[in-house]
């Protein structure tokens, strides 16, 4: 009869334990994290370069205070997009790789990071950043995102070269704190104009 019970004490946990992670974002988000520091989940940089087949002038994002950036005014700097949501498991995962990321780029006037929150609630936003001590800029839609930088799927990371250019356009959690990354991104930093 102990024997019985044991396996089904067995059960019950290894059921509950599947449950937190698929019900509860933060218990996933640290279940990604955990793989992603043992090296799965590393951005997929790719060596060719594409134009976006929109007019730069026309992708806007917008901060809490109302401030309107457009990637226009940014041409010449390597651009840093991420577009998140604190719903999202796979989001909050890669949040502490990208915040060591910024944390090491922050002063850097030719790298400009622009976090952008998909649902545009940026109270959310902010209190989870603040929670999580990260300084990372919140920044929602300003205008319509064409299919070619974001096609909805959370989170996505995409990285334009001086010229605008796509250099990294991913899907899904990624270590953004790998050295793999980090030389990416000063190689296309040191790229001239």
């Amino acid at each position: 009869m102990k024997g019985n019970w044991t396996k089904h004490i067995k059960t019950v946990i290894l059921v509950t334990i599947v449950l937190v992670i698929l019900f509860v974002p933060a218990a996933k988000a640290t279940l990604i994290q955990g793989l992603m520091e043992i090296g799965l989940f590393k951005p997929s940089i790719e060596d060719k370069k594409s134009e976006l087949d929109a007019d730069l002038s026309t992708i806007k994002f917008k901060d809490a205070t109302g401030k309107v950036i457009s990637l226009a005014d940014l041409k010449g700097k390597v651009v840093f997009l991420n577009f998140w949501a604190t719903w999202c498991p796979p989001c909050l995962a890669e949040m502490p790789s990208i915040n060591m990321f910024y944390e090491q780029f922050k002063n850097d006037k030719d790298i400009v990071f622009l976090m952008i929150d998909a649902d545009g609630d940026f109270p959310k936003a902010q209190a989870y950043m603040d929670r999580k001590n990260y300084k990372l800029p919140v920044y929602t839609f300003g205008s319509d995102i064409p299919k070619t930088l974001f096609k909805g799927s959370l989170p996505t990371t995409v990285v334009l070269d001086k010229q605008g250019r796509v250099s990294l356009n991913g899907e899904g959690a990624a270590n953004y704190a790998s050295s793999q990354f980090i030389t990416f991104i000063k190689q296309l930093k040191d790229l001239k104009d």
